[in-house]
């Protein structure tokens, strides 16, 4: 059978080479691409919907006591899973996008086609409170990297597939074409011209049509903004980006320092019991943190806070509005730690839609205070629970341009396009300012592995050491003597520089063609002189696992050197020369911008 496939694979290439040029070839891949990541995402909302409704139906979730367990069942699950089939820890999806574009080419594993169409399921459906919207975008994009290879499509072409990939898994979750398309050059960094727009455009199409076609006329949000922007709100909507870009800055913190306060549980089962409990405790106290959360978005937006709260140990108070606002703030404050806590514990799922639920209640909870606040004052809670949410997403995803068109998009109209662009702006300039980096691209940053807007930061991620690795170098002793050097080294190399490495090969210094050179034809040294006397320090070292290729080409700037060691693992293996550095830094620069 694999034969098979093969030969027909073989025959298929030999006559798109012949009958499809590689431009129209692309713009056909985005199109199957967008409708596939577009079922991928139609995959996950019906698995959460079905075990959402199952649990329903058994009247689990309507008893809120029931709430500490639920999470449980579904982290074990996801923990069995985990342990017995996918056997690697889950890692956060759209960072795992991020380091296959830049290290690895654009090649991601198959079974990440279907690990998160299981392990985000289960995770969701059981109450954890995280989002669909990363591992719907990793799904499709490890559809997109596979069958990219199977066509034999070039690394460049397989990137952008990519990118079209989480366009139609975004396009097609939120009906949202436009939004796709931004977040897609927004959070991967590519260059927005007519190359990558129209395949971009076609696969964002793709998915939402793949939605209609299997959800019908069905939307995340079924609301109609009534009242329009009004002039004399833009305090208070300057006011609202201020307070959504420090709930980002909270939201980033806060997910680093509960991961934090879970790694000395090494033990991946005491995870999933601390991590399960505690969300169990919150879900008890504040029921909406549980799942996604869009129908705690939805009822906000409809005015419906008490049936947005549900059922909790505190209704007997909520015909008081402060309580009501108490606990709409409880729910911005908590729905950070729950998703992270989730996503500690070992459950797998995104936070572009926990933003968006922070974002709601922090907006509404603003609306309702300026209502209450006795001053004569009248905003619409609907507007700012929409606003609040584009603030949050500018601010946590540091994408200001997605977050605008997003919720525009979503409320079927731009009337909110003056305050949306006010507090994303704030809140995004304010977050930038604060945090350098998103929860995607932080760990990448750290390990030079980030792609950015920047092209030559974009071009030295892209290239590896491995590229301009060079081991042809004849290797001396310090003990060895100049006689023995000549015969054994000099005379069978081809290059002018000698690594002088120990008997563990720890480099110990280098020697030059140029340091011998007068005491070469002096025969009466051969056995009395030994390689230490002529040996020095290198001008600098490279370390293999920890010196990103930006700082390998500021090593060669700062120390003046043309062949720099390379040391791994505290030996070494070879050196980098700033000719082949350069040359390969060229070659890569036309790849990424022809």
């Amino acid at each position: 059978m694999p034969n098979r496939l093969t030969r027909i694979s073989t025959k298929f290439l030999k006559w798109r080479y012949k009958n499809i040029s590689n431009k129209t070839f692309t713009h056909i891949m985005s199109v199957v691409v967008g409708l596939l990541a577009g079922l991928a995402s139609v995959t996950l909302k019906n698995i959460v919907y079905f075990i959402e409704s199952s649990l329903e139906r058994g009247v689990l979730i309507s008893n809120y006591g029931l709430y500490f367990i639920l999470p449980i069942i579904g982290l074990t699950l996801v923990y069995l899973y985990v342990k017995f089939i996918h056997k690697e820890k889950l890692g956060h999806a759209v960072s795992a996008i991020l380091y296959a574009l830049s290290k690895k080419k654009g090649i991601i594993e198959p079974k990440h086609i279907y690990t998160q169409l299981i392990a985000a399921p289960l995770t969701v459906g059981f109450g954890g409170s995280t989002g669909l919207l990363g591992p719907a975008v990793a799904s499709g994009a490890a559809i997109s990297s596979n069958l990219g290879r199977f066509l034999h499509v070039n690394p460049k072409t397989r990137s952008l597939l990519i990118a079209c990939a989480s366009a139609g898994a975004i396009a097609s979750i939120f009906q949202s074409p436009i939004a796709a398309i931004v977040f897609a050059v927004e959070v991967f960094s590519l260059d927005f011209t007519m190359l990558s727009m129209l395949p971009l455009l076609l696969a964002s199409i793709s998915g939402v049509l793949t939605s209609y076609f299997f959800l019908g006329n069905e939307v995340l949000f079924n609301f109609t903004i009534t009242q329009n922007f009004e002039v004399k709100d833009t305090l208070f909507y300057i006011v609202l980006g201020v307070g959504t870009a420090f709930a980002s800055i909270y939201f980033t913190k806060m997910y680093y320092k509960i991961l934090k306060l879970f790694e000395p549980l090494k033990s991946p089962k005491y995870r999933l019991l601390v991590g399960g409990l505690a969300i169990g405790i919150m879900l008890y106290f504040i029921p909406p943190l549980y799942g996604e959360g869009f129908s705690f978005i939805n009822n906000l937006l409809h005015g419906d806070h008490i049936k947005a709260l549900g059922k909790t140990p505190f209704d007997t108070y909520t015909s008081n509005i402060w309580v009501v606002i108490a606990l709409l703030f409880g729910i911005t404050i908590f729905k950070a730690v729950a998703m992270t806590t989730t996503l500690a514990a070992g459950g797998a799922g995104g936070i572009f839609i926990p933003t968006m639920v922070m974002g709601s209640a922090l907006g509404n909870v603003m609306a309702k205070v300026i209502n209450n606040s006795g001053l004569g004052f009248a905003v619409s809670e609907s507007n700012f629970t929409l606003i609040g949410m584009a603030g949050l997403i500018a601010g946590v995803l540091h994408a200001p341009l997605t977050a605008i068109f997003l919720i525009a998009e979503i409320t079927g109209g731009y009337e909110l396009f003056v305050p949306l662009m006010i507090t994303a702006s704030i809140s995004y300039l304010i977050a930038r300012n604060a945090l350098d980096y998103t929860i995607y691209t932080r760990e990448l940053a750290k390990s030079g592995a980030l792609l950015t807007h920047n092209k030559d930061q974009s071009v030295l991620t892209l290239m590896r050491l491995d590229d301009v690795l060079e081991t042809n170098f004849k290797k001396v002793r310090p003990d060895m003597t100049l006689g023995d050097m000549l015969h054994r080294s000099v005379a069978k190399s081809t290059r002018n520089i000698f690594p002088v490495v120990n008997e563990k090969q720890a480099l110990v210094g280098i020697v030059l063609l140029d340091d011998i050179r007068e005491f070469m034809f002096d025969t009466s040294l051969y056995d009395s002189t030994k390689v230490e006397t002529f040996m020095h320090n290198a001008p600098e070292h490279i370390f293999y696992e920890t010196d990103s290729m930006k700082e390998v080409m500021q090593k060669f700037q700062d120390s003046g050197a043309w062949n720099l060691p390379v040391i791994k693992n505290g030996k070494y293996i070879g050196f980098i020369s700033k000719s082949k550095l350069l040359t390969a830094y060229r070659r890569q620069l036309i790849n990424f911008t022809g």
